[in-house]
């Protein structure tokens, strides 16, 4: 197993420590000598392998460098977390942190890739009562153990085709808070078309977080978001989105989106909604199985690749020019290295994280709805199958044996248990072709700050 990740993008040599994170941008002769210092062959056996390359004295001055490196922990360090994943896993005493309440499983639109299936989710259009969401807010409060903020995500289907119980959740929330020392963060999902003045002001009061349904150009967005009757709605939802996004200062929403076989340039679906204003992006492949004529295939992929480098490269013009914007896939923290939390919890889904249907019945996250042998409890009884709790809670990069070998686990934190679920028969197995697309994502986040930090 590898300790570092080499790679060369943008005219950048960029070294990254795994386990620590430090990140390291080298000459010519850093970038061949690591390799063989891994290996662990002495300066002697690497000045013989590089002197028709190199300069002799170049060799060894490289070689002293990184070898300080080493012992100042930012090179070749060991994963010291590894051996004690299975005493975390089993003396990890979990709480519940958020919810995603499934508020509406109807939906307005018809979009081509949805997995809720028009938000119906596998069964009948269903509205979530205020009594159902009382009682969830309710187990939230009880399972939160001593944390103090917590999170619930107003999810559908099309969350404002219930917006009364929205609201009135809200208030019942904020009148929770201070008996029971809690901090109620709402966010909201929306593609828009019911968004109005009213919804927009009440958000911008309450919701820490909303966001935005949005594919990028207007013939991308219309063919694969249209209203039941064919329709496109771009031209709907698009001056709304921009005016709310100015209304919360173009900050705290996003405007998300999904590409797949249709639009590999997808670069210019972001380049697009930033040339809009928006600041806050995101845009992420399709999750689908290959039958479906909008699946990403593995021959899409060095295409998507080259677009992710495109992307990157117009994001630093961007920045530098005084224009820039956030994507959310190019947002890594680097600063403090790998999270040791996130390394070892996984996402959180089925132990932190609970998606709650109209009905009031648990899933480990909403890509689980409809799933029953994933159905966890209800909002009247709690955990019922606390067995389904712990299988989420062993699910992490250690206990996934496609991560082992793969230079970003530490920051997907093993990827999606849903996908790996859905392709792979187990949550402890791997999308292969998300994998992928996250290793790119994660060198092209480096190269950025890289860049930028070079400047």
């Amino acid at each position: 197993m590898s300790l570092i990740h080499r790679y060369k993008s943008n005219g950048f040599n960029i070294v990254l420590d795994i386990n620590s994170g430090c990140i390291h941008l080298v000459d010519e002769v850093t970038y061949e000598v690591l390799p063989y210092l891994e290996e662990g062959l002495g300066t002697e056996a690497i000045a013989e392998k590089l002197e028709n390359k190199y300069n002799r004295e170049d060799i060894e001055t490289s070689v002293r460098e990184c070898n300080k490196l080493k012992e100042d922990g930012m090179l070749f360090t060991k994963d010291v977390y590894e051996n004690v994943i299975e005493e975390f896993s089993n003396n990890r005493q979990t709480v519940v942190k958020a919810l995603c309440l499934h508020i509406a499983h109807d939906c307005n639109l018809a979009c081509r890739y949805c997995f809720a299936e028009e938000g119906e989710y596998h069964g009948r259009r269903a509205l979530m009562s205020y009594e159902v969401g009382k009682k969830a807010l309710d187990f939230l409060i009880a399972n939160s153990g001593s944390r103090k903020n917590l999170e619930v995500d107003f999810f559908g289907g099309e969350p404002l085709m219930n917006w009364d119980v929205v609201k009135r959740l809200v208030k019942y929330g904020r009148s929770q808070e201070e008996a029971h020392h809690k901090k109620f963060r709402f966010t909201l999902t929306t593609n828009g078309v019911l968004l109005n003045d009213e919804v927009m002001e009440f958000c911008n009061k309450e919701m820490g977080n909303v966001v935005l349904s949005v594919d990028g150009r207007k013939e991308v967005h219309d063919y694969m978001r249209p209203f039941r009757k064919g329709a496109g709605s771009y031209d709907l939802i698009m001056p709304k989105f921009q005016k709310f996004a100015e209304s919360r200062n173009q900050d705290k929403y996003y405007v998300r989106g999904t590409f797949t076989h249709h639009n590999l340039d997808f670069s210019q679906d972001v380049l697009h909604l930033a040339d809009l204003g928006f600041k806050q992006i995101s845009v992420e492949p399709v999750v689908a199985a290959d039958t479906e004529e909008y699946a990403i295939r593995e021959e899409d992929i060095p295409q998507i690749m080259e677009e992710y480098d495109t992307l990157a490269k117009e994001m630093i013009k961007r920045e530098k020019e005084g224009k820039g914007f956030n994507f959310f896939h190019f947002m890594i923290d680097l600063t403090g290295g790998p999270c040791v939390y996130k390394r070892l919890s996984g996402c959180g889904s089925g132990t932190e994280y609970l998606a709650v249907t109209p009905c009031g019945d648990f899933y480990p996250c909403h890509q689980f709805v409809g799933e029953e042998q994933y159905l966890m409890g209800n909002v009247d009884e709690g955990i019922t199958k606390p067995e389904i709790q712990k299988e989420f809670g062993g699910c992490n990069v250690y206990t996934k044996k496609d991560c082992k070998d793969c230079f970003a686990r530490f920051y997907c934190s093993g990827g999606c248990a849903a996908n790996a679920f859905h392709f792979q028969g187990d949550i402890k197995g791997n999308y292969e072709i998300g994998c992928e697309l996250q290793r790119k994502r994660v060198e092209c986040a480096i190269m950025i700050k890289a860049a930028l930090a070079c400047d």
